[in-house]
């Protein structure tokens, strides 16, 4: 009689999830050729073919959207069997700066499904300074921000390019003080884009100051000014006016990952959310 192994049902659902064999493998901590070892084998025992294969991505067969169903059900009962219903539950403290979170927070957290179900993981939007000396503080587990200061080592998980977003309708005559929407003085975005202004002795002025990049996009939507954004978090209807208005260029910012977890369940998370940021960022 045929069993299901569940580190290979695991390894399935990440590859679900992720789309993507070498992704599944970093969130495993094993080789691309592992994990795809493991879907032939439970292909095999199944019978059926669960993904089609492709040099740019991995998509799943009719039967595979069919027993990935089954197979979450699988992982949610074995979870809830190995750790008993009065388990302590582990936590997962994760910082994201408010500049690099971005459209793909949402959909990264929904991958987490496909891991333990005893885990919690408790999420702080901020400034990366704040965050950086939370982290540093032991508050938080692992952050995911813009690099500030002295901090070294970390994860690189993309690079993001910034420009003057503003609503179509804007309009500004050089010479007058160029309105701006930013978040607090203490933001990193914030002062990159008034050293570039102040450089270029254009004069400025804020018009808004929010507590969130969704006040500022929310602020420059509604016509308050030009906000300095990465391209990635800009949202379809605004535009970069950099060029029209000849604004001075931004330049390029990292969003880097610093984390001192060694648990395996909160490891496994972690790596789920770098490689869904990363797979989302390079299908943006």
């Amino acid at each position: 009689m045929s069993t299901l192994d569940i580190e290979t049902v695991q390894a399935f659902l990440l590859v679900a999830d992720l789309q993507n064999f070498t992704r599944a493998a970093e969130v495993l901590g094993t080789t691309q050729a592992a994990v795809s070892m493991k879907l032939q084998r439970l292909e095999a025992t199944l019978g059926r073919r669960l993904v089609e294969r492709s040099p740019r991505a991995v998509r799943l067969t009719a039967d595979g959207i069919t027993f990935r169903k089954d197979a979450q059900a699988l992982i949610d009962a074995h979870d809830r069997a190995l750790n008993g219903a009065q388990a302590a539950r582990k936590q997962l403290a994760l910082g994201f700066s408010d500049h690099a979170a971005g459209p793909e927070l949402v959909p990264i957290m929904e991958r987490l499904r496909s891991l333990s179900s005893s885990l919690t993981i408790t999420v702080q939007i901020g400034f990366s300074h704040d965050l950086l000396d939370a982290f540093d503080a032991g508050t938080l587990d692992a952050v995911i921000v813009r690099p500030e200061g002295s901090h070294r080592g970390g994860e690189k998980l993309t690079e993001d390019e910034f420009g003057w977003f503003a609503a179509p309708a804007f309009k500004w005559a050089v010479g007058e003080r160029l309105p701006i929407a930013t978040l607090a003085p203490s933001c990193g975005v914030r002062a990159l884009a008034v050293r570039a202004l102040d450089k270029a002795k254009l004069p400025w002025t804020e018009t808004f100051i929010g507590g969130g990049v969704t006040a500022v996009v929310a602020a420059a939507e509604a016509g308050l000014g030009a906000a300095p954004l990465a391209r990635r978090i800009a949202p379809p209807g605004l535009i970069d006016i950099g060029t029209t208005y000849k604004l001075p260029k931004l330049g390029k910012s990292k969003v880097m990952l610093y984390s001192r977890v060694s648990d395996a369940t909160q490891l496994a998370a972690l790596r789920a959310i770098s490689a869904a940021f990363r797979k989302i960022v390079l299908a943006a």
